[in-house]
């Protein structure tokens, strides 16, 4: 579906608003979907004690692989001429075309290489995908509920991610509304790309020797400096910081969070926990958003917005300091156990 999607655009032009709008829902959609079944692999095949580098070194070489491809893009965009394109129209449809070759290529080996465990639950055809889909949330909410710490870390995850969310979803906006240049925007982008490979590698390593918990608290209370920092912004040279202190800890803080989320979560229901981490934290993603836009609005600028942001850095690293990770691991293992026999 995500790639299909993104290919589709090379068909959109200035009055197809409704196709790209249809477009990139698929995409998204697609996408989200794709890192569902991607995640839950993550127990399965990391032995024991290197879940934490394998998470972070997946986040890294994802940025190499978006920092390479986007790089190009944008040269493209900027330069058609040099790539023997008629002009950024064309430059843009084949931008699209691009993304979608890659992300067809690149899963090969995933698909062909690794393992993965076997179904546990029988097809059930004949019923509505979309009810079942729902009845399936509600059951495994029901299912993490009885892992008291698994679902205090999953509401900590909620809280905080929702801060990181809000600051990548609205960075280009407040960046625009202060003044900054799209030229600027789009190299902040690619910054904080390759800013991100060495830094998530580093936080892997910091994971090993300090444990996955401390290393996110790092990455929360830099992104409450970006916060605070983001207030005082006001120049290109500011935003181009703030996109190098965004890739210092994105990667790392939510490769760690995932890994520590897989540590004690048990193998064989590893798909639907997983599928639960990444709906209910879209859902939960909303709050973030809804408190910049009403704050831009009552103000009329959106600097208090930015600030405001560090109540959900705060209120989750408290919540994250509650989580007992040995007794979540204990209670996954065995349930595994349990399973088993």
């Amino acid at each position: 579906m995500g790639v299909f999607c993104t290919a589709a655009f090379v068909y959109i032009g200035s009055d197809t608003w409704l196709l790209a709008s249809l477009l990139f829902i698929g995409g998204n959609v697609g996408f989200a979907g794709a890192n569902i079944f991607y995640e839950s692999l993550l127990p399965h095949i990391a032995t024991k004690g290197d879940i934490d580098q394998v998470s972070t070194r997946g986040y890294a070489l994802g940025y190499v692989g978006g920092g390479i491809l986007l790089t190009l893009n944008v040269l493209w965009i900027l330069k058609p001429a040099w790539f023997g394109m008629p002009d950024t129209g064309f430059a843009l449809r084949a931008s699209f075309f691009s993304v979608a070759l890659w992300w067809t290529l690149f899963p090969i080996p995933l698909f062909r290489r690794v393992s993965e465990p076997r179904a546990l639950k029988e097809k059930r055809p004949g019923l509505n995908p979309v009810k079942q889909g729902f009845s399936q949330l509600a059951s495994t909410f029901r299912q993490i509920r009885r892992y008291k710490q698994l679902l205090i870390f999953l509401i900590a995850f909620w809280i905080y991610n929702d801060g990181i969310g809000t600051i990548i979803k609205m960075a280009t906006a407040y960046g625009s509304e202060i003044g900054i240049g799209m030229t600027h925007l789009i190299t902040a982008l690619i910054i904080t790309q390759f800013v991100g490979i060495p830094f998530t590698f580093l936080f892997g390593s910091l994971a090993r020797w300090f444990g996955a918990k401390r290393s996110i608290y790092l990455a929360l209370a830099v992104y409450t400096g970006i916060c605070i920092a983001g207030y005082f912004m006001t120049s290109a040279i500011h935003f181009y910081i703030l996109a190098f202190l965004v890739g210092m800890v994105q990667g790392g803080g939510q490769a760690l969070s995932r890994s520590l989320y897989g540590s004690m979560v048990p193998k064989h229901m590893a798909a639907e926990f997983f599928g639960f981490y990444s709906t209910s934290s879209k859902f939960a993603g909303i709050a973030g958003p809804l408190l910049f836009a009403v704050l831009s609005h009552l103000t009329g600028q959106s600097r208090l917005s930015i600030i405001a942001l560090i109540i959900f850095f705060v209120v989750g690293a408290v919540l994250l300091m509650r989580v007992d990770v040995k007794e979540g691991v204990r209670a996954a293992r065995e349930a595994e156990a349990m399973a088993e026999g």
